[in-house]
């Protein structure tokens, strides 16, 4: 195993890294000095703005320690203060003189700048629902709904609690209970927003405030000492041995604080249901087409209208349906739409776990196997190999009904705890054997897990930033390496479900515009996912519910991926024989999370420097 920081140094040293001149160890020994103190003084701000970012990156310690007690501010005036000092800092970055940068200050300065661009036009236009372009805890759910099944306090915070904050010692322990009376002052600033926004006409959809009442009210329901954020800190503090009264202290907060905090939020969820409409898309929001053309630029960092995009859905959706439709013929499934053999196949019991806690400690199992595998033949595809360790956990079951299928969470920058990769078990016959691998390798390795260590020996801002476009393209281009890899070979199921996830992105392309631009009810959306991509009801179901609170999304995963593979034909074009695999898929992830404008300009100096060298 090559340590990253050895190869990137040997790298430079040969010419073979193709940033030439730009290369990133000769970069940063160029690294201008007013930039960096310009890009500390940012990354300080947002740790103070952003708390729960401090503790998901590992940040919360020496001078910030006091960081682990707080939590984001959630109400209008707390709002307001961020789109304050993010328009002072783009300010700062357009008054900066960047002619003269060179290697990854340039690439660096360019990814800042455009996140802080994109945040601000939020800021300024959109006076509603949560602008998380800068939160990188929340960067991938910008939502124009302060509070519903997939965002807010209630539907992130008991996991953050439980997952992020750790508590090793009593002062740990201690920033939690913080921070349980800071989880009531935020649902409070919640209500404040969500009433705000409500009187401008953005109310989220009859179907999620439903979903979000039956989230918050069966919480609500449990005795509070069974309540999770009791019983984290109770289970933690135990197996630290950390001596005190934790049990009662966290339920007289819950008790006093949070469940009156709980129910005042019920109480405005309530009122706002009463208002609320069956509309599934933005359209029907404040200036609902200008914020639609917002969230996609964000999530596709491209200009692509929505016309483009929905039309590239249907292509693309097309197109892997005949690859599937292929080889269903060859296992002897010829009759009825794609859609209609992959739900069947879906449903056959030979590839389904067991709806119970023993079928899911099966399916866990399995996918420890498969990372397992897939670790072991990394080195075909990669020269920097470094450790990434990770842990596959179930959703919690408390936020299960609103979470997504499958999603990853990064560890510390200092390596201090793994990467957590959760997937979504509220019904296993929504995770057919078959369709797992292609996860594994999206969320684990060489996804999510594998690329989130890259960012790491960037600037601290850069592990703050992320473009999901970069990031979820990666994830898809990653299950494509599982293929090319191997992983596939002799499984003509397996490769059937790598097929359906990628085609399962270009049907979110279909169905997100769908609904947020060309006016689709949320039922023609899940009936169109069932009919073409062969998910469950129920799966299509929490899908689309997820796009509707979070407009745009979904759509940066396709975009990032055909991205992506266009760069490597382009370099392979441009290079012939000399065209190295190991050597492009280390130049993406070493550039870091950046724009797809950014990312091409960085290949086509890894092609000059490829170039050169040889």
């Amino acid at each position: 195993m090559i340590d990253r920081r050895e190869f990137i140094a040997a790298a430079v040293a040969t010419g073979m890294y193709g940033f030439a001149g730009e290369a990133l160890a000769a970069g940063r020994a160029k690294e201008n000095a007013a930039l960096g103190r310009m890009f500390a003084e940012f990354s300080q701000a947002l740790l103070v703005e952003y708390p729960d970012d401090a503790t998901f990156l590992g940040l919360d310690t020496g001078a910030n320690v006091a960081l682990r007690g707080e939590l984001p501010g959630r109400s209008i005036a707390a709002d307001e203060a961020r789109a304050h000092s993010c328009g002072e800092r783009l300010r700062r970055l357009r008054e900066f003189d960047a002619a003269g940068l060179e290697g990854l200050d340039r690439v660096n300065f360019a990814a800042v700048r455009y996140a802080h661009e994109r945040a601000d036009e939020g800021y300024r236009r959109f006076r509603y629902g949560d602008n998380a372009v800068l939160n990188v805890w929340q960067g991938e759910s910008i939502s124009p709904y302060v509070v519903s099944q997939a965002t807010g306090f209630f539907a992130t915070i008991p996991d953050f609690l439980d997952n992020q904050h750790k508590v090793e010692a009593a002062e740990e322990a201690e920033a939690y209970l913080s921070r349980l009376a800071e989880f009531a002052k935020g649902l409070a600033g919640e209500n404040e927003r969500m009433r705000r926004d409500a009187s401008i006409g953005s109310i989220a959809p009859d179907f999620l405030l439903d979903t979000t009442l039956k989230q918050q009210t069966d919480y609500r329901a449990q005795p509070i000492e069974q309540w999770g954020l009791v019983t984290s800190l109770v289970r933690r503090t135990k197996e630290h041995g950390i001596a005190g009264d934790w049990a009662e202290r966290a339920r007289k907060i819950c008790a006093t604080q949070v469940a009156p905090a709980l129910d005042r939020q019920i109480d405005v969820l309530k009122g706002l249901r009463a208002r609320a409409t069956h509309d599934a898309g933005a359209w029907k929001l404040p200036d609902g087409a200008d914020y639609y053309r917002w969230v996609l630029e964000v999530s596709t960092t491209t200009r692509m209208t929505p016309e483009e995009i929905h039309r590239l859905g249907l292509e693309q959706t097309r197109s892997l349906g005949a690859q599937m439709d292929t080889l269903l013929r060859k296992q002897g499934m010829t009759r009825g739409t794609v859609g209609e053999r992959m739900a069947a196949l879906g449903r056959d019991p030979r590839y389904l776990f067991q709806n119970n806690d023993a079928g899911r400690a099966q399916l866990l199992a399995y996918l420890n196997s498969v990372i397992a595998e897939v670790r072991r033949r990394l080195p075909r595809a990669f020269g920097i190999i470094h450790k990434a360790d990770l842990v596959i956990k179930r959703v919690p079951p408390a936020i299960e009904a609103g979470a997504p299928d499958g999603y990853e969470q990064d560890g510390p920058i200092d390596g201090s705890r793994p990467a957590t990769y959760y997937i979504n078990l509220r019904n296993t016959t929504n995770w057919p054997k078959f369709s797992l691998p292609t996860l594994c390798f999206h969320e684990g390795l060489p996804g999510h897990v594998w690329q989130g260590t890259f960012v790491h020996d960037l600037p601290t801002i850069r592990s703050q930033l992320l473009f999901d476009a970069y990031v979820e393209g990666w994830g898809l281009y990653a299950e494509q390496l599982g293929d090319e890899l191997g992983m596939y070979d002799g499984d003509p199921l397996g490769r059937l479900g790598y097929l359906q996830s990628i085609q399962f992105r270009a049907c979110r392309l279909v169905v997100d515009t769908g609904m947020h631009a060309m006016r689709w009810t949320r039922e023609r959306a899940i009936q169109w996912m069932v009919e073409n991509n062969g998910n469950t009801e129920d799966a299509a179901r929490g899908e689309i519910d997820r796009y509707c609170a979070w407009p745009g999304q979904a759509c940066g995963y396709q975009v990032g991926h055909l991205r992506i593979n266009a760069l490597r034909r382009k370099a392979k074009a441009a290079l012939g024989n000399r065209f190295d695999l190991k050597s492009f898929n280390d130049a993406v992830l070493t550039s870091g999370s950046v724009p797809l404008t950014v990312l091409e300009r960085v290949i086509g100096r890894w092609i000059e420097g490829q170039r050169a060298a040889k």
